[in-house]
């Protein structure tokens, strides 16, 4: 008898490929090329945070934390929260230790989408929110950003609501866009989700990267968003450690306690020696987080400055780590095209942003992270302002 099977497995993402991210990381090093396009540090996590990951290794912190996250590290996050966003957070009963940020989004739409439920996205939206919307059993409503400035038109979001939707997910900072919400916004979104019963699942893992003296509006710091929010928060991104893949989510209690129901079959919890560390750092140097907006900022115009006399338009970010450039003077290629191009004859890896569209509109954009030391960025810029 054959033991191959005649049963057909049916892919529960048949429109989903390999992440734009992968494929450009892996073009970048195909062709050595400077990798500007995943979003990720060149640089080594605080040398101090290190000392303090192999000071709890040694130390026999190795076996199964608690399934919310290790308590010292809860608490000292409800800190930062009141701190930062004058709001208070039960460490037990509010704030769950994730595997990553892409766990923590993809368990808070577990939570809240059924069968049949619709959640609106904003385009050009993360790659990681629609698959899990889909595998939840629900479908996304594409509300793209109005452009130049990549903001949301919530005369459009209001049309678009309808008696299947129950979410709205937002990213602020964004990624691709480098846009940040404004009073105005948090203020048309409270009035809409509570017009419409919704709930909120806010994309804040760039939340200390705000430039130009702005700040960061987190749903925490609006009482009427907060007990409707799970709120996503990443330490990868804070403490230049991506590859720990630890954040938490936020959120009322009757919304944590669902959401742990999911998060304890999907990873149960996380990497216990780096959280000991990670506690350990917040409280030993809050002035890191605290000055982390300058550190980017500074990145942010060297970039800018170097990339002064290329043929790129650029409009400098206003948070995140990732800076939009307009190819339209050098160019009439499609992003895609252009990306690869770039990668392959030039030597940068960059990302398309249309690839973060349902429909993508007709511009030429690509976009660059300057999460990068600055030689790597002058460097780039170099090989960019050659074109």
């Amino acid at each position: 008898m054959s033991s191959s099977s005649s049963r057909q497995l049916v892919s529960r993402l048949p429109n989903v490929g390999v992440t734009i991210f992968t494929v450009m990381s892996k073009m970048a090093e195909e062709y050595n090329a400077i990798n500007l396009s995943q979003g990720f540090p060149d640089f080594s996590a605080p040398p101090r945070l290190l000392e303090l990951l192999s000071k709890h290794a040694n130390d026999g912190r190795n076996q199964y934390p608690p399934m919310t996250g290790v308590p010292h590290l809860r608490e000292q996050i409800a800190q930062k929260v009141a701190n930062i966003y004058h709001c208070d957070v039960d460490p037990d009963s509010e704030i769950t230790v994730t595997s990553g940020a892409t766990e923590a989004l993809f368990v808070a739409i577990q939570t809240v989408i059924s069968a049949g439920d619709e959640a609106i996205i904003f385009d050009p939206a993360y790659d990681s929110y629609e698959p899990a919307i889909i595998m939840a059993g629900g479908s996304a409503a594409h509300v793209p950003l109005s452009s130049p400035n990549f903001t949301i038109d919530w005369e459009l979001v209001q049309a678009t609501i309808n008696n299947r939707t129950k979410l709205l997910i937002l990213n602020s900072p964004h990624n691709p866009c480098g846009s940040i919400l404004t009073d105005a916004d948090l203020e048309s979104l409270a009035r809409i989700v509570e017009e419409h019963d919704l709930y909120v699942i806010s994309d804040e893992v760039y939340e200390h990267m705000v430039f130009d003296n702005a700040k960061h509006l987190s749903m925490l710091c609006n009482e009427r968003l907060r007990r409707r929010s799970f709120v996503v928060s990443s330490f990868g991104k804070t403490y230049h450690a991506t590859g720990w893949k630890i954040a938490y989510c936020i959120a009322p209690t009757e919304l944590t306690n669902e959401f742990r129901k999911i998060h304890q079959y999907v990873t149960f919890t996380t990497h216990t020696p780096s959280q000991w560390a990670i506690a350990d750092f917040m409280q030993e140097c809050p002035e890191h987080y605290l000055e982390l907006s300058s550190f980017y900022q500074r990145k942010r115009d060297w970039f800018l400055k170097e990339m002064s006399g290329s043929r790129f338009k650029m409009s400098p970010s206003q948070g995140s780590y990732f800076q939009l450039a307009d190819y339209s003077e050098i160019s009439d290629k499609g992003d895609v095209e252009f990306a690869n191009w770039l990668t392959q004859e030039i030597g940068v890896a960059a990302i398309p942003i249309s690839v973060f569209y349902q429909s993508p509109p007709e511009q030429k954009i690509v976009r660059f992270c300057f999460a990068k030391d600055e030689k790597t960025l002058t460097t780039a810029a170099t090989k960019l302002a050659s074109i």
